[in-house]
């Protein structure tokens, strides 16, 4: 009986930070979460709010981490350690501005693309050879800087999308855990953008 999959998403904690885009992460475990039967999350001594059940046949622990984005590492190394998650089955959803809004793309290591909380995973659990969720939030306007960008909420025309994109992303979840990357990918990489 193999152990549980990690899946941690990605967010800023508060509500202040809630539904910018920084935080999609937190909105697709917590979509997940839903899916397998609750969406009760509860606190764990790795400092990440943490949910058990099944997803696609397979027992999953989905974890937010309770710190500020950029120190994520320490929750997400912890959770690894205490449930056992080797870095193969260690799944984390994240914000991407290289994306458009709403693209999801999926793939396994590679760079951290300036995105701080990848950053702080890597350097935390060791490895960037872990599965990656990203989740397209477009380029800031103008000049507008990518910090302050991040952290701004979804304007009224992305709002509108934005349900269905956290709902296609929770299904690429879903087949990383049931089909694997490729199958996953060739899947998912079609059906947005």
């Amino acid at each position: 009986m193999p152990g549980p999959a990690l899946v941690i998403g990605l967010g800023n904690p508060g509500s202040g930070y809630a539904e910018t885009r920084h935080n999609v992460g937190f909105q697709v475990v917590e979509l997940l979460a839903e899916r397998a039967g609750g969406g009760r999350f509860s606190k764990h001594r790795s400092n990440a709010d943490v949910f058990e059940g099944r997803i696609a046949g397979r027992r999953v622990v989905l974890g937010k981490p309770r710190t500020y984005m950029n120190v994520s590492g320490g929750p997400v190394a912890g959770l690894a350690k205490y449930f056992s998650v080797p870095t193969e089955d260690l799944i984390v959803v994240h914000d991407d501005l290289d994306l458009g809004f709403g693209v999801i793309r999926l793939k396994r290591g590679g760079g951290e693309g300036g995105h701080n909380g990848l950053r702080s995973i890597s350097s935390s659990i060791g490895t960037r050879g872990y599965l990656r969720v990203r989740f397209g939030i477009g380029r800031p306007p103008g000049r507008q800087d990518p910090a302050d960008f991040v952290l701004k909420r979804f304007s009224g025309a992305e709002k509108k999308e934005l349900d269905f994109a956290v709902d296609l992303a929770a299904d690429a979840v879903e087949a990383l855990l049931q089909d694997g990357l490729e199958p996953a990918q060739n899947k998912f990489h079609a059906l947005s953008g």
